[in-house]
């Protein structure tokens, strides 16, 4: 038992210096995508400008997708800080508490969609031998514990019009820009895959940090 429980506790700490990494790559990676995000917005005000809504309509599927990205670097970046704080309950996986359950869920989900932090592929890998394949396999897919939000802003429909309509107006109010968006009428959900998850008190709390 004692062999088991060295190699565990050996695993924690990869997982904790993995998670440590992903944390700095955190940092460096919001820059470009804070850059390229200021950028789509100005076209889109520019677009608007020249009376282009067709064409700022769908360059705001770029601030989407970064604004996205830079929510969900936010949430990671609790999971990271949560897990490891809280590393020595990953010894117990069977013993862990919701928050740690979802913590390590969410890191495991996001390994799959953030090419930015390549270290959550390595954490995935240590987190899956702990909990197990079926908890593994759920939050690859992004289901049970899995926070819903997570998963939009990762693996939501970015073209959503009505998304991209709300993007637009809020640009144009800023730039003092009328928009008429009567030709552009309300695409129809066949699912709710573009359907945006309500913000939990949970998400709340994250975006008021």
């Amino acid at each position: 038992m004692g062999f088991i429980h060295r190699r565990t506790s050996k695993q924690t700490g990869r997982v904790k210096t993995l998670l440590g990494l992903a944390l700095k790559r955190l940092a460096v990676a919001r820059r470009p995508r804070l850059a390229r995000k200021s950028i789509s917005r100005g076209d889109v005000g520019q677009l608007l400008a020249l009376g282009r809504l067709d064409r700022a309509l769908h360059r705001a599927e770029q601030v989407i997708e970064e604004d996205n990205m830079l929510e969900a670097f936010n949430i990671i970046e609790l999971y990271c800080d949560r897990l490891i704080e809280h590393a020595k309950q990953l010894d117990k996986p069977d013993e862990c508490g919701e928050d740690i359950r979802e913590a390590a869920a969410g890191i495991m989900f996001a390994a799959g969609w953030c090419g930015d932090l390549p270290e959550l592929l390595f954490a995935r890998t240590i987190l899956a031998d702990k909990f197990g394949g079926d908890f593994a396999m759920m939050a690859k897919e992004g289901t049970g514990v899995v926070d819903p939000m997570l998963v939009w802003k990762l693996a939501g429909n970015k073209r959503n019009m009505e998304l991209k309509k709300k993007v637009v107006k809020e640009i144009a109010s800023e730039n003092n820009t009328e928009v008429d968006f009567s030709d552009f009428p309300e695409m129809v959900e066949h699912n709710g895959s573009d359907k945006v998850p309500h913000q939990s008190n949970q998400e709340a709390s994250r975006n008021r940090r």
